[in-house]
């Protein structure tokens, strides 16, 4: 590892304009300008219709020298991610929800780890996940229950948890190597892409990454770009067919 740690710090954003009107990136730039490890913070658009990219713009790239803004067709969130792993100058690329459900102060904790020599650190939501709906809560516990069944990863606890560190030669060999996620898509509307997670993950853990899973505060936010039932049929989809590849063969790492 080289003596300077350089860190790229991927938000992606989606008609965030509410959310930026909040803080948000205020809270973002305003920590990472005094974190020596991060060299830039890639905000990667996907595709917003609001006006998020016209204020990051207009407001922003002025204000913290860090920032940069990285526009994407509209493709979803997993996407919008490996555009950003794509475009990172540093050594390791970290990436965050725009909401801060998980604050942005909690980054410390993977810079330590990675620190530590881990490859990929995953933070980990406590199993209450305060403020989360009910709905939402069973969700997941039936989510991890198929997907424990399809395609394993028994061994981490939170692959969903959208606060997340690799080493970027580690992420861009796995995105090389990606199947659900090789084609762009088209799609309409939101689309949180929770299916990458698990094929970054299910990669990850064949090539014998060294991994680690950190606690990490998290609290609910409301977002419109969630949406329950259309998101787990498509999540379980994307376990079927990580589960379809891995038993043709398709993965070679």
């Amino acid at each position: 590892m080289q003596n300077k740690l350089t860190i790229s710090l991927i938000v992606p954003c989606y008609n965030e304009e509410t959310n930026i009107q909040k803080g948000v990136l205020d809270k973002i730039g305003n920590y990472t300008k005094n974190v020596n490890e991060f060299i830039e913070v890639l905000i990667v658009d996907d595709g917003s219709t609001d006006k998020s990219t016209q204020i990051v713009s207009r407001d922003y790239l002025s204000r913290f020298p860090k920032f940069k803004l990285v526009k994407n067709p509209h493709q979803g969130k997993a996407y919008t991610v490996i555009k950003g792993i794509r475009e990172a100058r540093g050594d390791y690329v970290l990436f965050t929800d725009i909401d801060l459900a998980t604050p942005i102060e909690e980054s410390t904790k993977l810079i330590t780890e990675i620190k530590n020599g881990y490859t990929i650190v995953i933070g980990s939501r406590n199993s209450h996940r305060q403020g989360a709906p009910l709905l939402r809560k069973i969700m997941a516990i039936g989510f991890i229950y198929i997907r424990n069944i399809f395609i394993g990863l028994s061994d981490i606890r939170d692959t969903q948890c959208g606060f997340k560190g690799f080493q970027r030669k580690t992420a861009l060999n796995i995105i090389d190597h990606l199947h659900v996620f090789k084609k762009k898509k088209v799609i309409k509307g939101s689309s949180v892409s929770a299916g990458f997670d698990l094929e970054f993950l299910f990669l990850a853990v064949k090539s014998k990454a060294k991994i680690k899973e950190i606690p990490v505060t998290w609290k609910h936010v409301e977002t419109k770009n969630v949406n329950f039932i259309k998101d787990a049929f498509e999540t379980i989809k994307d376990i079927l067919l990580i589960k379809y590849y891995d038993i043709t063969q398709k993965y070679h790492l």
